[in-house]
């Protein structure tokens, strides 16, 4: 990790990034690594609770993700405010994920995976699909692209950007996997943050362990470790 100085995370709604690397995000910002998020929707389709009204879930998600951000010592977040539910790849979504590329200048991205997991269905959420779609858009080859989107140098002064590498969380076929053991907590407490969307588990540390231990095995490391996996992509 001493390769990156900056990571950005794309994700289709708060709370994803937690899910799929709260404790890679955590070892990032622990080596030294200025980790910053894209969440392009506010979750406004997400939450358990019927007597809260819908117009207040986008202001309630947007808080428990800075929330769950400073918990794993995170606090820029860009939330782009497109409709949770809705997504889809456009050129107007590529173009700002390309935005916050330019302004973040990442060596490394995380972005959720385009390619459905059927083993896995809940991490293939329609927009995540359409985010990861997005994403990898961006990064290639929209945000390296001087003469893409050019209101953003033209208006903006945003001058084009490569990223190097990018890791893609809920792959079918990961390759690369990350020791979360010593971050287990802090990826806890990130999703506890969350409150809409995990006070309901019963025991969400018996979960998240459970699939992080088969991750770890998946990876060849010792029993009692904890991992999460990823398709990694060296871009050209």
């Amino acid at each position: 990790m001493a390769a990156f100085e900056r990571a950005l995370v794309v994700t289709a709604h708060p709370d994803d990034v937690d899910f799929g690397a709260g404790g890679t995000v955590a070892t990032l910002v622990a080596s030294g690594v200025g980790v910053s998020y894209c969440v392009i929707t506010s979750g406004d389709a997400g939450g358990f609770d019927p007597a809260v009204p819908r117009e207040q879930i986008p202001a309630i998600r947007q808080a428990e993700q800075r929330a769950a951000g400073q918990a794993l010592g995170v606090s820029e977040i860009h939330f782009l405010g497109y409709r949770d539910g809705e997504l889809t790849v456009t050129h107007e979504l590529r173009r700002d994920i390309s935005r916050v590329i330019r302004q973040v200048r990442p060596q490394l991205m995380l972005i959720q995976s385009p390619e459905r997991n059927w083993a896995r269905i809940p991490a293939s959420h329609p927009d995540h699909l359409a985010s990861g779609e997005a994403a990898i858009f961006a990064i290639y080859p929209d945000a390296r692209n001087p003469f893409a989107h050019q209101a953003l140098l033209a208006d903006e002064g945003l001058e084009a950007w490569s990223v190097g590498e990018v890791w893609v969380m809920g792959s079918p076929d990961p390759d690369h996997f990350i020791d979360v053991t010593d971050a287990f907590d802090q990826k806890v407490a990130a999703l506890r943050a969350h409150v809409s969307q995990t006070s309901h588990m019963e025991d969400l540390p018996g979960f998240l362990r459970t699939w992080l231990a088969a991750t770890a095995a998946t990876a060849g490391l010792p029993e009692g470790r904890l991992a999460e996996g990823f398709r990694r992509a060296v871009m050209p």
